[in-house]
């Protein structure tokens, strides 16, 4: 039987499609020794991995907690979810843009306050109410920084909602572009979204060249009052000089998904407890794409959806499907392919592809290959060898 553990309660509906005829799931706390591991946000970065394991999948789009440098030296694949919370989130991201305008938390949790007045409490509501308005969000600038599954949702909400919507990201695939509304305008700058738009809504990974990239420098080329919501990642944002900002009035206010100590209370700054994905929706969905390419990867070697190897997919059509990972360094396809000849094995198709460091090359054999296997473990750089 193939042992799944997983680390978070998975929705059944992802689970259940695992046949329990070849396979075992167990929830835990601690790893044993499976073939694959399932999980949302349990931290795995003090875990040690036992050899056996082939796979992770995360139930969900970021893998921050999970240490993906070590798993790739160790041959285990890494699979997220991306787009299968996308709604979840970009519902959220359109309530944020609208909490941030009239301060409208502030204002239910004085609302709370009136709690026996009694035939007072209409009165005092009217009085109150001046302090709480705030614009609309019609006719106003908003900048999507960052336009992948949840950042493309966000932009034509917004455009729905009938703002003027421009979008900021050097990734853009093709079909990323083509689902984007034509009232969308795509720009090559950031400069053009910090110095034009009311609003600023963050949907980009965390990456060296993003990390930290609202701060002081480029809140100064802000609009005054600029509105930024954030329902990507923490660390996008520089703390330290975002609150500066709102003390100074640069920003009129900032709603995150990601709470930390230094902005829990502090004026201008609505905390959501990182609730993005967390609709029932959103977790079905996760954990049926998480099931799908475990199984398909265990079952098939293929792969999708990986952050650590490159997608391939390939039919088997001989009497082995070899499946091997390794350094992307050159010489390595000559070396499997001497192998496998030189062990009497016919290679009847072969795909390999990279992904930075690493390569995943498969091959389709026919024939005995007697020892073949032993053969490629043995060449240095050659991380994982799995016959299918």
């Amino acid at each position: 039987m193939i042992k799944i553990e997983t680390l978070n309660k998975i929705a059944p509906c992802g689970t259940d499609l695992f046949d329990s005829d070849k396979y075992t799931v167990e929830n835990v706390d601690k790893i044993g020794t499976p073939e694959a591991i399932l999980l949302r946000s349990a931290s795995m970065h003090d875990m040690t991995f036992n050899p056996e394991l082939l796979c992770i999948g995360r139930a969900g789009a970021g893998t921050n907690n999970i240490p993906v440098d070590k798993c790739s030296e160790q041959g285990i694949v890494v699979f997220n979810t991306p787009g299968a919370n996308a709604n979840g989130v970009k519902e959220l991201a359109i309530t944020g843009l609208l909490l941030s305008n009239r301060k409208i938390t502030a204002a239910i949790d004085e609302c709370k306050t009136l709690k026996g007045k009694g035939d007072e409490v209409p009165k005092l509501v009217e009085k109150i109410k001046g302090a709480y308005g705030g614009p609309e969000l019609l006719g106003k600038k908003l900048g999507v920084i960052g336009l992948g599954a949840i950042g493309a949702l966000v932009a034509n909400a917004a455009a729905a909602l009938k703002m003027e919507v421009c979008g900021y990201d050097p990734y853009l695939s093709v079909g990323g572009a083509l689902s984007l509304s034509r009232k969308f305008n795509y720009v090559k700058d950031l400069r053009e979204i910090y110095e034009n738009c009311d609003y600023i809504s963050l949907n980009a990974p965390v990456t060296d060249a993003t990390r930290g990239m609202i701060n002081a420098e480029s809140l100064a080329q802000c609009k005054d009052g600029v509105r930024i919501v954030n329902f990507a990642r923490s660390e996008l944002v520089d703390n330290a000089a975002l609150i500066a900002a709102l003390e100074s009035g640069k920003v009129a206010s900032y709603v995150t998904d990601f709470p930390t100590d230094d902005l829990i209370g502090v004026e201008g700054v609505i905390a959501i407890p990182h609730l993005g994905a967390s609709t029932p929706e959103s977790e079905d969905n996760c954990a049926i794409m998480a099931v799908n390419q475990v199984i398909d990867y265990i079952e098939n070697g293929n792969i999708k959806n990986s952050v650590n190897l490159p997608n391939l997919s390939m039919n088997k059509t001989g009497d082995f499907k070899l499946c091997v990972i390794h350094k992307n360094e050159g010489g390595m396809i000559e070396q499997i392919t001497t192998a496998i000849s030189s062990s009497n094995g016919n290679i009847e198709n072969m795909e390999s592809r990279s992904k930075k460091d690493y390569a995943y090359s498969v091959l389709d054999i026919s024939g005995k290959c007697d020892g073949f296997a032993d053969k490629i473990k043995a060449i240095d750089k050659v991380v994982s060898v799995r016959i299918i």
